[in-house]
């Protein structure tokens, strides 16, 4: 014991592994409401008991140290708890978006090595129907009473009922595994991106720096938890903040939180923003507790973000990030957002590096470019992903001398704004032309009575590719195709300009919420 209080070193390494820096947290504000979901509540007190207990019986069935635990269920209270429960375990938590399909479900429980699922009751005949694809997963615990459990899935109370609400004695270490999350797979099959304990306790401590959390944060999550929620409300724990939890999103809902509970943070991606501006419309509400609305996962386009502003006020906060690197690669800060003078232009950035991340811009072999070229955006942080589960080719490609390549064509000002122009894989060659799809989907989208605008790139015999939009309109707005073009002699270079014009009812998008422009170059077929 001398020994260890002479060299505090032996002790550090702990530090930097999630479980005492959430069992502390959770000890700290334990009479605060740490959720507020379905009108039930768990303090800081209980949400730790709560834990420790499954956590318990997650040690009984075998789960420690790398041992994968996978959620699957819509946002719900157990959610949270079980997150925690694998932090005290030392798991490995492979968290899956309610909104996948069954085929991708079946592919990441296998491919993860899932030990141990927790799902919800809506996934109770999935889970039947693929048990025999699963050989390694060995206890399925159902989100339901024991008569609503299926043979063969355990009920959550009788799961941890008589477990100890004391935290696990368990051995984890720095670099071993906390999460395996899912890319959207809009490409292929989805990656399972390895994160470490020390790189999940940075990532979430760079959330805390980067969203500005106060001790009086009440967060909105109206989205996934299994996704970029799921980390927002980690960072929040850590704030003593209390987290009103929905099952899904709904402007009206958003509305009425804002003004019956004191929302002072929420997060959404682009899509739910325009529904939300179009919800309100003209009607006056009291958005005034409203401090910040992150946004991010896919571009907006600048029309619908000034009317956000003119709508909210300064409170928007862009995030870059990516699975690899999650959240927060760069940042658009609040007072960025400034419409009306001469940095105005910043409002097309995704911000500039956050503390913790370096960004640079490089080229096809590698090498740095300079201020204002265009190149692949490539990015440093120390929780970047250890590498691709069971892709070490793939791993390769994507880190480089500890860069992570992100596939996003971009360029950096000189005062080191970062601008997104396009996914590699989305820019479109046209008669030997680059173009650059957001450059065209904002020239489209400031045209009187588009609502969304999505552009492709579509296979052509004269051109190779063929620029190519397809258009949501305004409620109640008739533009025509001759309308677009015309706006785009405008706006846009000739090469740039859409050669087809398509009005559809929806925009196709991924469980995760991003624009999915596979599926519009399928549908275009």
């Amino acid at each position: 014991m001398m020994q260890a209080m002479l060299n505090p070193r032996a002790s550090a390494p702990s530090l930097l592994t999630l479980k005492p820096l959430y069992t502390n947290a959770l000890r700290k504000y334990a009479q605060r409401t740490a959720i507020d979901c379905d009108a039930n509540t768990l303090s800081y007190r209980q949400l730790l008991d709560a834990s420790c207990r499954f956590a318990h019986g997650l040690s009984a069935v075998g789960v420690a140290a790398n041992v994968r635990v996978a959620l699957l269920m819509s946002n719900c209270q157990e959610y949270a708890v079980a997150d925690q429960a694998i932090i005290q375990s030392g798991g490995v938590k492979v968290p899956l978006n309610d909104m996948l399909g069954e085929k991708e479900i079946r592919y990441i429980v296998a491919d993860s090595n899932a030990r141990v699922l927790v799902v919800g009751p809506a996934f109770f005949e999935t889970v039947a129907r693929n048990r025999d694809a699963w050989p390694e997963l060995e206890t399925v615990i159902g989100i339901a009473a024991a008569a609503d459990c299926p043979e063969g899935i355990e009920p959550w109370d009788e799961f941890s009922a008589g477990q100890p609400e004391t935290p696990p004695d368990v051995a984890v270490a720095p670099d071993d595994l906390a999460v395996i999350a899912y890319t959207g797979g809009t490409t292929g099959q989805p990656k399972g991106v390895m994160l470490t304990q020390q790189s999940m306790v940075l990532d979430v401590l760079s959330h805390v720096v980067e969203m500005e959390l106060l001790d009086d944060e009440r967060l909105l999550l109206c989205s996934p938890l299994a996704h970029s929620a799921g980390f927002l409300m980690l960072a929040g724990l850590l704030k003593g903040a209390t987290h009103l939890v929905e099952r899904g999103f709904a402007p009206e809902t958003v509305v009425r939180r804002i003004e019956n509970d004191g929302v002072t943070l929420t997060f959404m991606v682009p899509t739910m923003i325009y529904r939300l501006i179009d919800w309100i419309g003209d009607t006056r509400y009291d958005l005034s507790s409203l401090r910040s609305i992150l946004y991010g996962a896919a571009p907006i386009t600048l029309p619908r973000l000034r009317e956000g502003l003119a709508l909210f006020g300064p409170v928007f906060m862009q995030i870059y990030g990516q699975t690899e690197a999650p959240n927060f690669i760069t940042r658009l800060r609040r007072q960025d957002h400034r419409p009306d003078d001469d940095t105005a232009h910043r409002l097309a950035s995704c911000g500039q590096p956050v503390a913790m991340a370096e960004v640079r811009i490089v080229d096809a072999d590698n090498r740095t470019q300079p201020v204002g070229e265009v190149g692949e955006l490539a990015a440093r942080t120390p929780y970047t992903m250890a590498g691709y589960h069971g892709l070490p080719d793939k791993s390769a490609e994507t880190l480089i001398d500890g860069w992570l390549h992100t596939g996003d064509i971009a360029y950096q000002d000189a005062d080191g704004y970062v601008y997104l122009l396009d996914r590699k894989k989305d820019m479109i060659i046209t008669g030997g032309m680059n173009v650059y799809t957001k450059e065209v989907e904002d020239a489209i989208q400031s045209c009187p009575g588009v609502g969304q605008v999505a552009v492709v790139g579509l296979e052509d015999a004269d051109w190779g590719e063929a620029v190519t939009a397809f258009i949501v309109a305004d409620v109640g707005a008739h533009p025509t195709q001759s309308d677009v073009l015309d706006h785009c002699r405008q706006e846009l270079s000739k090469y740039k300009r859409p050669k087809a014009v398509y009005f559809v009812d929806t925009l196709p998008v991924t469980a995760y919420g991003k624009l999915d422009k596979k599926a519009l170059r399928t549908q275009a077929r």
